[in-house]
């Protein structure tokens, strides 16, 4: 978003939310003549989007209706494709995009990702036209890093600070990853090297979840190395 985040360091910040329910509840799904996947894989993914058509093309079409109508766009402004099992509103200030896939450890279940992207102005954001479209949709916000960074690092960082600004490290024994808690703030920050990112306990508009993402630069501004990951 201009002017929130200095673009030498961030590459691009995508806007998260997750759902999801089980396969069989599914509109075009028939009893008589479908059986439930029980794995997850390119065929069955093709399956679910035949069966998730009506239930997709439902939600990305009141999407297009609150996004057109809420902010005052014409036609020219946004447009709207569909091609289950993904959807993508294209606007002139940012994207969204809605996926259904089976989930990997569960096939009888689906996830629904939506994914806002490109978000060109954090002052559109704070806007209660906005607010009222993505309201308790997002839960998470991953920041594409330009350089990356080294998870071991970032550990060594946190670890050196002793508890200095109220952040804490985990991370498993290869260091792929590393989680990090701040004191004060209910999310967890995760990097993995490309990307720095802060999973949230409850949904919230993208304005929500950059107040908590505020709260977490402030902190890591003690470390010049975690400074360093987001200005």
């Amino acid at each position: 978003m201009t002017g929130e985040l200095p673009s030498s360091i961030i590459a691009d910040i995508s806007f998260i939310g997750r759902g999801g329910g089980v396969v069989k509840a599914l509109g075009g799904f028939r009893k008589s003549h479908h059986t439930v996947p029980d794995a997850a894989n390119a065929v069955t993914n093709a399956f679910l989007g035949k069966i998730c058509e009506g239930e997709l093309a439902a939600e990305a079409e009141h999407l297009f209706q609150a996004v057109r109508t809420g902010l005052g766009y014409r036609r020219k402004d946004v447009a709207l494709s569909v091609a289950s099992p993904l959807a993508a509103l294209t606007a002139k200030d940012f994207t969204v995009e809605i996926c259904y896939a089976l989930e990997e450890a569960d096939p009888a279940r689906y996830t629904v990702t939506t994914t806002l992207r490109g978000l060109r102005s954090a002052e559109l954001a704070r806007t209660e036209e906005f607010a009222a479209i993505f309201a308790e949709r997002f839960s998470e916000i991953s920041f594409a890093l330009k350089k990356g960074a080294r998870v071991e690092a970032v550990i060594d960082a946190v670890e050196a600070l002793d508890g200095e600004g109220g952040l804490r490290v985990s991370y498993p024994s290869d260091c792929r990853e590393c989680e990090l808690t701040v004191e004060g703030v209910e999310a967890r920050v995760r990097c993995t090297g490309a990307t720095l990112d802060m999973v949230f306990p409850r949904a919230g508009a993208p304005a929500e979840l950059m107040e908590g993402f505020a709260a977490v630069r402030g902190a890591f501004a003690v470390s010049k190395v975690l400074g360093g990951l987001i200005g």
